[in-house]
């Protein structure tokens, strides 16, 4: 392929990445229609699905093709955690749980990390990269809408203390898309389950959006 890897998968999954971006919940959990019940929901969500793939980062860091994405600095379920504790209380993980469409989004993250590391970059690439990217419009409209203290409780989701300059290890995950230890066929694999990552992503949007349809 001529045209860079991380070219392709970012131009190939647009449509389904905009979908996402765009979705009905998102739009009014930032627009300010929904109140912080919407956002802990969401951030219960994400535990699960983070959970799942970080589950075997240990042993996925040796592996030839996953293994260079692994790295510690990414980690978000000890943040999650944190999170949910100061949204949920101290016994938070007797009181959370896992929508339908979270569960099928999780239940594809862990067979890819157990068996299928193209496919794990995939999800791996689409959920950090829209953390340090995106992610940072809900933490700041986190904060002014409901008080959080900057970077503090609530939105450690979001807050990559270790990742000095983002910009910068962005450029750096996509230097290593470019050269992942795969060929050609496989790419185009890769491609497709980013594309279904985003899809899966979208559809726990729709389910939160139901689930909130009545207080937007």
């Amino acid at each position: 392929m001529d045209t860079p890897f991380s070219t392709l998968i970012r131009t190939a999954s647009h449509e389904q990445h905009t979908e996402a971006e765009t979705s009905t919940f998102m739009g009014d959990l930032l627009g300010g229609a929904l109140g912080v019940e919407a956002y802990t929901r969401y951030t219960e969500q994400l535990w699960f699905v983070y959970r799942a793939l970080e589950a075997d980062a240990e042993r996925l860091a040796r592996d030839a093709v996953a293994g260079p994405f692994i790295r510690p600095e990414l980690l978000r379920v000890p943040e999650l955690e944190r999170d949910l504790a100061h949204l949920r209380g101290a016994g938070w993980r007797s009181s959370v749980s896992a929508l339908p469409a979270t569960r099928e989004y999780a239940a594809r993250v862990a067979e890819c990390a157990a068996s299928w590391p193209g496919g794990y970059v995939a999800h791996h690439y689409t959920r950090y990269l829209g953390d340090l990217s995106g992610g940072q419009i809900i933490r700041d409209k986190a904060e002014r809408t409901w008080g959080f203290a900057r970077k503090g409780d609530g939105v450690r989701f979001y807050v990559f203390e270790q990742v000095g300059n983002p910009a910068a290890f962005k450029r750096g995950y996509r230097e290593l898309l470019d050269k992942i230890a795969v060929d050609d066929l496989e790419k185009q694999r890769v491609i497709a389950e980013c594309k279904r990552a985003f899809a899966l992503n979208t559809a726990l949007f729709s389910a939160l959006g139901e689930e909130f349809s009545s207080a937007a």
